[in-house]
C-alpha cells in the first residue's frame, strides 16, 4: 500500500468509526479519588507570552468537566507546573508530573525543543501527553498526541497560498531550534521542488528573545529589492515577535511590499501590543477566534466568563487543547479507565468537535484531521481569513518532501504498533 492511500484510508475508517461514540456524564462519587491531570506549560521566561493563556484554558476545561460530573464517576484534579521556558528543566516537571503527581494525562508544552526534552520521560515512565502546537513533523511516540498541526497541515499550505499570490523569493526567518530549523529545511525542499532557485531562497536564525532586528530587516528589505515579489515565511516564537514587526515598521516595510506570514504569532501575542506594524501581514492557523460558528461563539462566550475578561482573546492552540481535552475525555470512558495503555488504544479512531466546524478524527500515527486558514491581521488584533481549504486535512508526520521521510508512515495500532515503519523496506524502526 502506498504511503498516501494508506493516510487517506486510515482517516476515513477512524472517523467513520469516531462518530459512533459518544460520552456520558455521570454524578461525582465522593468516595473515589481524583483523576490527576499535569498542566507543563512556561508561565514565566521568554514563553510565558504564549503558554500562560494555555494553563488558563485547561483550568476552564477541568472546570466544565466537572460540572458534567467528571470522568468516570470521578473528579478531575489539575496539577500545574511551570518549567520556566527552561528546556532541560521541562524534563524535571514531567517526572515529577508522572512519577509524583502520578498524573493519568499531562497537556504542554509549546516549544519542539521542550517536547524533545520530556519525550523520554513519557516513553520511559509510560505517560500520556497532548501537545497543542504546531510542529516540525518527522515523529510519531506512542506517547504523544500531536493535536497541533504538521507541516502539511501548516506551513506547506501557507507557502502554496503565498505562491498562488505571484511571491517569487522566499525569507525563511525563524528562532534558532529544532522547530524552525526542521520546518525551513522541508519547505526549502519543497520550493526547490517547485522550481525556486537557490539564490531566491534566504534562510535567517535568531536566538530566543532576540531584540535587536535592524541590521537582519535591512538584509530582508536588501534580498526583497530584486525586482521579485519577496514574501518572509516566519517561525520566529515567543516575545522576539514584537521587535521583529516594529522593526520592519520603523524601516518602512509594508504588508504590501514584503509580506510575513507567521506560524507563532495568533490573538494571544497580538493581544495588548500596537498592532499597527503588522496590519495586513498574515498567519496560517487551523483556527482563529473571528470563525463564525455556534459552537466557537458559545466556547468564546465561555472563555471570557472563565476569565472575567470580556476582551480575553482565544487562539490557535487553545483549540488543540479544546480538542485533545475532549478526545482524552472520550477515550478513558470507551477505555473505562485511566490505565495509559488502554487509553492510548482506545485514542485512535476518537472524534470531537473543532471549533471552525466539523469534527476531528484522532488516527493511528496519532496526529488528527484539521482544517487550514489564512488569516490577515486587522487593526483590532483578530484575524481576517482570506483563504481556507474546502475541508479537514490529515496530519502527515512523515514528510514526503525530504529524502529520508518520505517512505515512513505511523501507525500505532496492533499488530504493526510503530512510529516510523518504512513502506519501501517493510521493516519498522528503519529511518
Amino acid at each position: 500500500m502506498s504511503r498516501r492511500h494508506f493516510l487517506r484510508s486510515a482517516v476515513l475508517s477512524v472517523t467513520a468509526a469516531a462518530l459512533m461514540l459518544g460520552t456520558a456524564g455521570v454524578a461525582l462519587a465522593a468516595d473515589k479519588p481524583p483523576i490527576k491531570v499535569g498542566i507543563l506549560h512556561s508561565l514565566s521566561g521568554t514563553m510565558a507570552i504564549s503558554e500562560t493563556t494555555l494553563k488558563d484554558v485547561m483550568l476552564m476545561l477541568i472546570e466544565e468537566q466537572n460540572k458534567k460530573g467528571g470522568v468516570l464517576g470521578r473528579k478531575l484534579e489539575p496539577v500545574v507546573v511551570d518549567p520556566a521556558s527552561n528546556w532541560p528543566l521541562f524534563a524535571e516537571k514531567a517526572r515529577e508530573l508522572l512519577a509524583v503527581q502520578k498524573v493519568s494525562a499531562t497537556f504542554g508544552c509549546w516549544t519542539s525543543v521542550s517536547r524533545k526534552s520530556v519525550l523520554p520521560v513519557f516513553e520511559e515512565l509510560n505517560g500520556i501527553l497532548f501537545y497543542p502546537v504546531q510542529y516540525e513533523g518527522e515523529e510519531s511516540s506512542r506517547n504523544v498526541f500531536y493535536t497541533g498541526a504538521a507541516p502539511n497541515q501548516q506551513a506547506v499550505p501557507a507557502v502554496d497560498y503565498l505562491i498562488a499570490e505571484g511571491v517569487e523569493r522566499w525569507v525563511l526567518a525563524g528562532t534558532d531550534y529544532v522547530y524552525p530549523r526542521t520546518t525551513n529545511k522541508i519547505l526549502e525542499a519543497y520550493l526547490k521542488a517547485k522550481g525556486v532557485k537557490a539564490e531566491d531562497i534566504m534562510i535567517n536564525y535568531t536566538p530566543f528573545g532576540h531584540a535587536d532586528w535592524q541590521s537582519i530587516v535591512k538584509d530582508i528589505k536588501k534580498f526583497g529589492s530584486a525586482g521579485k515579489k519577496t514574501a518572509v515565511v516566519s517561525t520566529i516564537n515567543g516575545d522576539a515577535n514584537v521587535p521583529f514587526y516594529k522593526e520592519l515598521a520603523n524601516q518602512g516595510i509594508k504588508a504590501t511590499d514584503i509580506p510575513v506570514i507567521a506560524f507563532s504569532v495568533g490573538e494571544e501575542e497580538l493581544a495588548g501590543i500596537d498592532t499597527k506594524p503588522l496590519q495586513g501581514h498574515l498567519a496560517a492557523w487551523n483556527y482563529f477566534q473571528s470563525v463564525k460558528t455556534p459552537i466557537n461563539a458559545d466556547f468564546i462566550k465561555k472563555w471570557q466568563t472563565f476569565t472575567k475578561n470580556p476582551k480575553r482573546v482565544t487562539n490557535d492552540p487553545m483549540e488543540a487543547h479544546f480538542i485533545g481535552f475532549n478526545m482524552w475525555v472520550q477515550a478513558v470512558e470507551k477505555a473505562g479507565t485511566t490505565d495509559p495503555d488502554k487509553v492510548i488504544d482506545a485514542m485512535i479512531g476518537v472524534a470531537v468537535p473543532n471549533l471552525s466546524g466539523g469534527y476531528s478524527a484522532m488516527l493511528p500515527n496519532h496526529h488528527i484531521t484539521k482544517p487550514v486558514l489564512i488569516g490577515e491581521v486587522q487593526a483590532d488584533g483578530q484575524f481576517e481569513t482570506v483563504w481556507k481549504t474546502p475541508g479537514l486535512v490529515v496530519g502527515d508526520e512523515w514528510s514526503d518532501y525530504l529524502p529520508d521521510s518520505k517512505d515512513l508512515i505511523a501507525d500505532w495500532r496492533k499488530p504493526l504498533s510503530c512510529g516510523n515503519f518504512n513502506t519501501a523496506t517493510g521493516k519498522c524502526g528503519a529511518k
